[in-house]
């Protein structure tokens, strides 16, 4: 189990969609498919919290992919279509307090989000 530790404050989600959340390229054969955990970790996103979505598919792919998400009761606030397919880099500055604002979290491809878990800490 992973285990990310955030702060109280309203976040900002930014998610790829092939292998982190959706089989990669599943829409390119038997059709899109829901990693598992993915549901549950969903449900535990703040209704205050920004999810972004990230994804190199084509814009002609978007429909079917954002039909897909809403059929899944999957929310987001963006989705960003057409991306490069290297690496995705967060840039973000530290709050004065220390507060480090940008977590990168990397899950192996098609393995879901069952084995990440986000936890609140009030203290930081």
């Amino acid at each position: 189990m992973k285990e990310v530790v955030l702060s109280p404050l309203p976040h900002t989600w930014l998610i790829d969609i092939d292998g982190t959340i959706l089989k990669h390229n599943g829409h390119k054969g038997q059709g899109d498919e829901l990693l598992p955990g993915v549901k549950d970790f969903w449900g535990k996103i703040a209704v205050s919290d920004v999810v972004v979505l990230l994804s190199a598919r084509t814009a002609q792919e978007m429909q079917p992919t954002l039909a897909f998400l809403a059929s899944h009761g999957l929310r987001y606030d963006h989705v960003l279509f057409g991306l490069a397919t290297g690496e995705r880099v967060l840039i973000n500055d530290e709050k004065p307090g220390g507060l480090k604002t940008a977590v990168a979290i990397n899950v192996p491809r098609d393995v879901g989000l069952g084995d990440l878990s986000i936890r609140v800490d009030p203290g930081i």
